[in-house]
């Protein structure tokens, strides 16, 4: 049986375009709990500037507070030095790197071209030398940027030998703004899994436009077998236009489940907890469809 891993990324990417402010114990309780449904990671928070990312202003707090599982890798994405910094303070497992495939995604994004990006994540990369932590390379807008249209399959090859080559230990491919689509996404995976063969790599989808499962399934016959999503399906990057829908943890792993897919998600916990996130974030409906709809195996009386 294939087995998908499944990285959860709610506290972080979630969290970080919400209105309201999620309370520091309400989300160390939620980390709390999702570190016992099967992880492989979690992307806990961000150690961004608070005025940037008011959501996530707690980082260090939430950072140290969390129970740690000793297998699950506990990620926070760190925009420069002193991020990086301040998750070494913290001990965090592994820090997420982020540069845009788009030059102008990238300058809206981290106000810094993407020569600018790859300098300072030399910088980080030297910085983390010594510690045990380990260093993940994603490329935001690999299908597609909303300002400069598609993004030629050479580019995202060029920036993962960047990143292969300044020692990152894993790359990911993110569709910021749910711009890709399955044959897209296959044709891609299949070329970075046959140039690195032994980099772990994580697709980072988004619902925007309705393809994100599709996506996954995609890249799964590529050849991946890691993905990012976030409980609820809640999620999306607070500088690009309409980028709003991570794909949702318990339709995918749903989804995966009935395909005859190994993710060893315990997907009834998971569905509980996201049952709480309306109450939690103060929304009136979250876009996952499992919550409503039940699993496929939830029988009913006639």
């Amino acid at each position: 049986m294939t087995f998908i891993h499944i990285q959860e990324v709610i506290a972080r990417d979630g969290f970080q375009i919400e209105k309201h402010f999620v309370p520091t114990n309400e989300k160390v309780n939620l980390i709390n709990e999702l570190s016992t449904c099967g992880y492989s990671k979690i992307e806990v928070t961000s150690f961004v500037s608070p005025k940037a990312v008011p959501n996530l202003s707690d980082a260090k707090e939430v950072a140290t507070s969390i129970k740690r599982q000793p297998d699950v890798t506990y990620v926070a994405l760190v925009p420069n030095l002193r991020g990086a910094q301040d998750a070494i303070a913290a001990n965090i497992d592994e820090i997420n790197l982020v540069m845009s495939a788009s030059e102008t995604h990238n300058t809206k994004n981290v106000r810094q071209t993407k020569t600018e990006s790859l300098q300072q994540f030399e910088q980080i990369i030297h910085e983390t030398k010594g510690t045990d932590m380990l260093v993940n390379g994603s490329i935001a807008t690999s299908f597609g940027c909303p300002f400069e249209g598609s993004i030629s399959e050479n580019e995202i090859l060029s920036i993962i030998d960047s990143y292969v080559t300044m020692g990152m230990d894993s790359i990911t491919l993110a569709d910021t703004t749910g711009m890709a689509n399955p044959k897209q996404v296959e044709k891609l995976v299949s070329k970075v899994c046959k140039l690195f063969v032994d980099l772990p790599l994580t697709l980072h989808f988004h619902n925007t436009r309705g393809m994100g499962l599709a996506n996954v399934v995609a890249a799964i016959n590529g050849g991946a077998n890691r993905f990012d999503s976030s409980l609820g399906g809640i999620g999306g990057c607070p500088f690009a236009p309409g980028a709003t829908g991570n794909i949702c943890t318990e339709d995918t792993v749903h989804m995966l489940t009935e395909m005859g897919l190994q993710t060893n998600i315990d997907l009834d916990k998971v569905i509980a907890l996201s049952k709480k996130l309306p109450a939690l974030l103060q929304r009136a409906d979250i876009p996952g469809q499992i919550v409503k709809a039940g699993k496929v195996s939830d029988l009913h009386q006639p």
